[in-house]
């Protein structure tokens, strides 16, 4: 019989879990505890939210929302990284700081409810940010509206030089 306090766990994991559009499992062994209070300080930084938790309470109130099973990442010791703003933040931050120490795995994650193998987190954290992607779109639409512009702007300065050359020639003639 699971004791209250594991039942009360489990709900609260369920409810954040319910909240985020994604969660990054990292193994954080080896890390100091100056590390893990860095580390921790990132992530309220970026409005992450980071729990270590027990992988057999996580499992369930991860089966309860119906995301896609983890398991072979719910292995060992774990901490989580709930992104509930931005989906792509977590595993930034997680990527960056796992690329500093070197002591901090990124073992896998889910985005919305399908499950994510630890290549393909690292693989999103390396995408560019809502942001420089909005930025690009914008670029790429405008510049073809640019060139358009410019055509007929010369093709109507063009149109006014040859009128004025009939205008002059015919002005000579009379």
């Amino acid at each position: 019989m699971p004791s209250q306090r594991k039942i009360d766990l489990v709900a609260q994991y369920a409810e954040r879990l319910g909240r985020s559009k994604s969660v990054v499992v990292a193994d954080y062994r080896g890390l100091t505890v100056a590390e893990v209070n860095a580390l921790r300080a990132l992530m309220r930084k970026a409005s992450i939210e980071y729990r270590v938790a027990k992988n057999r309470l996580f499992k369930k109130a991860a089966a309860e929302c119906g995301f896609e099973p983890l398991d072979e990442a719910l292995q060992g010791p774990s901490a989580f990284a709930f992104g509930y703003e931005d989906a792509v933040l977590p595993a930034k931050v997680l990527s960056e700081f796992a690329g500093k120490t070197e002591k901090l795995k990124i073992k896998g994650g889910w985005l919305g409810k399908r499950a994510l193998s630890a290549q393909t987190v690292i693989r999103l954290a390396k995408l560019p940010s809502r942001e420089q992607m909005l930025g690009r779109l914008i670029g790429s639409l405008r510049s073809p509206a640019a060139r358009v512009a410019i055509s007929l702007r010369q093709a109507v300065s063009k149109l006014a030089y040859a009128l004025k050359a009939v205008a002059d020639s015919v002005a000579a003639k009379t």
